[in-house]
Order: structure tokens, then sequence, then C-alpha cells
């Protein structure tokens, strides 16, 4: 199983979102995230899962949270309420947020842990937008001190991207490949 953790952060704060919303627009990244996500087996939190277009409702998505009677919006949505389900999952795991499972995942320090991160960086203004920042600093840290960047940086409408890969470990390079051919074909 090879997990990848995918995120776009705002520069110099590593602001995710404010409230439910991420407080930038940028089509040309949303897209580079469904090229990236589509056909995968997608990890999310309960909040993240509710502000999903229903274009991924097609995807086997798994929605960690702590209520067991969450109802999702398709068949094969799944809510997960313990982490050690995934501890022996042979397929791929796709990471997209929010800051609660990247850190939960970030800081397991074990077999959770990412092998892979794209990390999206927009360069631009904020939008206003009402409610709590939320930001995956601890996730960075974590990121800058454990992972190498592979390859190239990529730029595009003020949001670069960089693949980051764990420090020690093999990624098969048919993920590597999707992920930058999923970058590049914009």
């Amino acid at each position: 199983m090879t997990k990848v953790a995918v995120w776009c952060r705002h520069e110099g704060d590593n602001i995710i979102g404010i409230g439910d919303s991420i407080p930038w627009r940028v089509p040309s990244d949303l897209k580079k995230f469904g090229r990236i996500v589509t056909g995968q087996n997608i990890v999310v939190g309960r909040k993240t899962y509710e502000t999903l277009p229903p274009k991924f409702d097609k995807e086997t998505i798994f929605v960690l949270s702590g209520q067991e009677d969450y109802e999702t919006r398709a068949p094969q949505h799944q809510v997960v309420t313990k982490t050690k389900f995934f501890k022996d999952m042979e397929d791929d795991l796709y990471l997209c947020g929010g800051a609660g499972i990247y850190n939960l995942f970030m800081g397991d320090g074990g077999k959770l842990m990412p092998d892979v991160i794209v990390d999206c960086v927009y360069h631009g203004e904020m939008q206003q937008a009402d409610g709590e920042k939320v930001d995956i600093s601890s996730s960075v840290d974590m990121m800058r001190k454990k992972y190498m960047q592979v390859g190239s940086v990529y730029e595009e409408d003020n949001v670069t991207t960089a693949i980051y890969v764990k420090r020690g470990n093999f990624v098969e390079q048919r993920i590597l490949k999707h992920i930058i051919n999923s970058i590049i074909n914009s």
C-alpha cells in the first residue's frame, strides 16, 4: 500500500481553509486535484467529505469520523471510525483532508505515515471568509524533516506543486508517474 497526501496550502501560514471553505479560487488547481485522486481510494474527514462536489460520488471514499452512524451519500463511501482499519490494507490511499486527517496520518510516525506528499502552495491573496483558520503547520514541519523533494517544481496560476517522498522509502514508479502526469497534463 502506498499512501499519498494531497494538499494545497497558503504560502507562509500553511492555511488550507477558513471555516468550511478554501479562501482562494484557482480552477486549474481543483482540476489538478481531481486528476490526481480520480480512480483512487480517498480518505477524508467528515467536514471535508461534506464539501466534496458530486463529481466525486463515484469514487471509493473512506470518511474517517467519530460518528459511527454517520450516513454517506453513496454506496461506495464508507465510514471508518479508527485508523487501524487502514493498517493492513493493501490498496493505495490518497489522503485528501482536512487538517485532522493530515495531522493524524503525518503524526503517526509509523505504518500509516504517507509515502508521498503532493505539496501545492498558493502564492496569492486569500479571500475573506467566516470561520476559524485551519492550518497544517505540524504536517508541513514533519514533511520538511522526514521527506525529500523529488523532481521539478511545477507552477501554474500562482500555485506551485512539488512532490515529496519519505526518506528511505521506495515508491512504485506507477504512483509517481500518475502524480506527475496529473500535474503536467492541465
